[in-house]
């Protein structure tokens, strides 16, 4: 019976304060739409892919076996590696005249092996899509280049050109304005009930005998 009343208090609470909370949970989200759209800088990304083949000495016999795959597949780890490595993102940088730093752009630059084929996923994030996409496409040019060098082989094809991106991929405003509105109402649902926890005013009657824990023969009505 006493966890029913309780209930039923902390339902009356949240009806009294339900125009804080609605304050709160709309102020939440107006601050977090307006640094989404008018603070955090849009990011881009785009994306090339590339396929390893392994080369072949004698064109008539290019049957694949599933060592030759197996080869591939982790020639393609390594090549993933080489394309993270200094020298191609400084040349990078070199090429296109950049500025920015080696460890700002291979930040901005991962890589994915996509399972279980020869494909490497390159990934390049920039707040300008005109440059996300240039640096995406230079970047395997030296790639190709380096490969050579370092490994004496080249076994590479461009699948698909990085294009230039016409959405962000962050800051997700809808998603901060919702995630905003819920905490705003959250923290204010939390602050009403601490603050009614902490509240030691005598109310009704039954406070008298819950906090102090004495009877009550009669009440002086309000006139």
């Amino acid at each position: 019976m006493e966890a029913t009343i309780d209930l039923r208090e902390y339902f009356f609470i949240l009806k009294k304060k339900m125009w804080i909370i609605v304050l709160s949970a709309v102020i939440c989200g107006v601050i977090s739409g307006l640094v989404s759209f008018y603070v955090l800088k849009p990011v881009y990304e785009a994306n090339t892919t590339l396929i390893v083949n392994k080369e072949v000495e004698n064109e008539t016999t290019q049957m694949t076996t599933s060592d030759d795959l197996n080869f591939v597949q982790k020639l393609a780890l390594t090549y993933g590696e080489i394309i993270k490595s200094r020298s191609v993102i400084t040349s990078t940088i070199d090429k296109l005249n950049l500025d920015i730093t080696y460890e700002d752009l291979s930040e901005a630059v991962s890589i994915t092996n996509v399972e279980n084929t020869q494909i490497i996923k390159i990934s390049v994030k920039n707040v300008n899509p005109r440059v996300a996409a240039t640096i995406c496409n230079t970047i395997p040019e030296i790639f190709s280049t380096e490969v050579q060098r370092i490994v004496k082989a080249s076994g590479t094809e461009v699948i698909d050109k990085a294009a230039v991106p016409e959405e962000p991929i962050k800051p997700n405003k809808t998603m901060n304005i919702l995630i905003a509105t819920i905490l705003g109402a959250m923290v204010s649902v939390f602050v009403i009930f601490l603050r009614e926890a902490l509240n030691t005013k005598i109310k009704e009657p039954k406070d008298i005998e819950e906090k102090l824990g004495l009877p009550v023969f009669g009440v002086v009505p309000k006139f």
